[in-house]
């Protein structure tokens, strides 16, 4: 009897680890759900004139980083690329867009933009 409950504890602690590890890895679904599937990359209408990094808290799975560049690409003339390990955006720009929307965006989204820093574009 003892064997058999030592046996059950031993799997379900290692179906925990198992489970926390995807999760800090950021390939659980911990928000909903839905992480598997990727948003197409926006295509932006004209040249990339400006980047902007978006530095972002409260992100932890691929549902978030989804929800983040979705959030983000709804605005005219923005496509962002979200890096959940690194916890920020990198958003091309073909228009000027100011922080406050970008940072909007992401609020928006349920998250926390952090800081918005300008990365210059190489021609």
């Amino acid at each position: 009897m003892n064997v058999v409950l030592i046996i059950i504890l031993i799997a379900i602690v290692v179906l925990a680890a198992v489970s926390g590890a995807k999760h800090f890895k950021g390939q659980g679904g911990c928000c909903g759900g839905g992480g598997e599937i990727r948003p197409e990359h926006k295509k932006l209408d004209g040249p990339v004139t400006e980047e902007k990094i978006i530095s972002i808290d409260g992100m932890s799975c691929e549902n978030c980083r989804n929800r983040v560049e979705r959030a983000i690409n709804k605005i005219d003339g923005a496509s962002a690329r979200v890096n959940l390990r690194k916890k920020e955006a990198v958003v091309s720009l073909d228009r000027k867009i100011d922080d406050e929307t970008l940072k909007n965006a992401v609020e928006s989204a349920g998250y926390k933009a952090v800081s918005v820093k300008t990365r210059e574009v190489k021609k």
